[in-house]
């Protein structure tokens, strides 16, 4: 065996030899509505007013993409006559090993014909920012996009931001396929293991410089690229982290920034897991109610047959092209569509296919997690690798078998699963994070939060908002994961605060 890889394989095991365990999960009140060795600027102190908007200047070389945007949205490609162009930006690799040298290149779009710069970051495990702009200029109000350029940032490791892309497909597959129910985690532990070992191998220095506190830096050197002196953003769900981030580092350049739902600051990583059951199983409440109201095909009880299909499924798993409809397709499908609020009457369709026998309308949903798809590399791969950067958690697996048995029965349609999500970092080197610093003055944040949000649960975004120096709350009482082009009231907000600088009441609340 060839001696870097010999190097690399024992790295693997000792990390998971020398992983922490975590403790007992703290879960404080949720907030009532109403009421790392790196140089960085000096914090500034007392209250900060809404910085005014100033045009960018970019000296980026931009060229047209729209068709090649088009394809990679699919056939959800907004309609209309919008115009994209795109540009790759050089920013640092910065990895823990080699600080400060390496580059690799981020992938950014711009849509729009305002002179201000309004940046767009979203999840590591879902639509790549670019996209996510794309979309969000068909939705949003025209005065956002007639005073900005939104500028669509593929964060480190996704899109095509030098994507990563080295769990092998079956290991991808076998992860995604595992019946959280079953006895034994054996099969899933596995693929994670192989997963682990050859990420280890391909990406060697790059493994652990895709993390959010890099991607924090990478929205800086852009900012500097466009000309300004301030960075306007909207954080879309994990995004909000890596601004958060941004703004701890470099406090006196926070522009105007929307955090679209928001990562629970204060939770454990067991604790957020077991958050985002509880959310999930909200969230299909209000789908199922939401069935009812439109009279679609499941009826009136859409948990008792979804859980009759898993039953089914896991007698008999439906094969399909690229993986099989088992129950824990069918269940990661589901959860990727409630996300998605615009899908919810395809998910109900896709259900009482599956009844049918036909695999393919809920597999459809988890087939860009596991191949590369309309140009876009898989999202498992970015999702898990961001994830266990992000923390030096390692949850042992006899600790994650009774925790799946604990939440199985508490939250029975997605306890085990999001239990069982906890073994993916195990085997994965545990990182040097580095520790923001504290963040004591700012300009207000408007802090979006959902009500049935199975990603970024609402009470999270309202304590991410609490631990701002001016987080100002702004609930919709919908579903799915964020509410920007899905509530008009809550874009209406948005305008408003990005535009002409004009707060909500923290505590605002937007109908369903």
């Amino acid at each position: 065996m060839p001696r870097r890889r010999h190097a690399a394989l024992l790295l693997v095991a000792l990390s998971a030899l020398t992983a922490c365990s975590a403790g007992p999960s703290t879960r404080p009140v949720i907030a009532v509505n109403g009421g790392g060795g790196q140089t960085q600027d000096a914090a500034p102190t007392g209250p900060r007013e809404i910085p005014p908007l100033e045009n960018y200047k970019s000296n980026l070389t931009w060229t047209p993409c729209t068709e090649q945007t088009k394809l990679r949205m699919g056939s959800s490609a907004p309609a209309g006559e919008q115009k994209y162009e795109c540009v790759r930006l050089t920013v640092k690799l910065d990895a823990p090993s080699r600080p400060g040298r390496g580059s690799l290149g981020m992938s950014l779009l711009r849509v729009g014909t305002g002179g201000s710069a309004l940046v767009v970051v979203g999840d590591p495990d879902g639509e790549p920012g670019t996209l996510k702009a794309a979309r969000l200029a068909a939705s949003l109000p025209p005065a956002v996009l007639s005073t900005f350029t939104l500028i669509g940032v593929d964060r480190r490791g996704t899109g095509r931001s030098d994507g990563v892309q080295c769990v092998p497909e079956p290991a991808r597959v076998g992860i995604v396929e595992s019946d959280p129910d079953s006895k034994s985690q054996d099969r899933l532990l596995e693929h994670v293991g192989r997963a682990s070992q050859e990420c280890v191998l391909d990406l060697e220095n790059r493994l652990t410089a895709v993390d959010s506190w890099r991607a924090a830096a990478d929205l800086e050197q852009l900012r500097e690229a466009l000309g300004t002196s301030h960075l306007n953003a909207i954080g879309v769900g994990d995004g909000s982290k890596v601004l958060t981030l941004y703004a701890s580092r470099y406090p006196d350049r926070i522009g105007r920034m929307v955090f679209d739902g928001a990562p629970d600051p204060t939770m454990d990583v067991a604790g957020v897991a077991e958050s985002r059951a509880v959310a999930a199983e909200a969230t299909f409440a209000a789908f199922g109610k939401d069935c009812v109201i439109r009279s679609c095909p499941l009826g009136a009880d859409a948990t008792k047959r979804f859980t009759a299909l898993l039953t089914a499924l896991r007698d008999k798993p439906l094969p399909g092209d690229d993986l099989d409809l088992t129950p824990g397709t069918a269940v990661t499908a589901v959860l990727t569509a409630l996300a998605d609020r615009s899908r919810w009457p395809a998910l109900a369709d896709a259900i009482v296919a599956a009844e049918s026998g036909n695999a393919a309308p809920l597999t459809d949903f988890v087939r860009p997690q596991v191949v590369d798809r309309d140009d876009n590399p898989p999202l498992l791969d970015s999702g898990m690798i961001t994830g266990c950067n992000d923390t030096a958690t390692r949850i042992p697996p006899e600790r994650v078998a009774g925790l799946t048995g604990d939440w199985r029965t508490k939250h029975p349609l997605f306890g085990a699963w999001h239990a069982r999500r906890l073994l993916l970092c195990g085997p994965f080197p545990v990182p040097q994070t580095a520790k923001p610093p504290k963040l004591t003055s700012a300009p207000p944040v408007l802090v979006i939060t959902t009500a049935t949000d199975p990603v970024t649960p609402q009470g999270g975004s309202e304590r991410a908002a609490q631990a701002l120096p001016a987080g100002i709350v702004l609930g919709w009482q919908g579903g799915g994961h964020g509410a920007l082009g899905q509530s008009a009231c809550a874009s209406q907000a948005a305008q408003e605060f990005l535009v002409d600088a004009k707060s909500p009441t923290s505590g605002t609340v937007c109908p369903p």
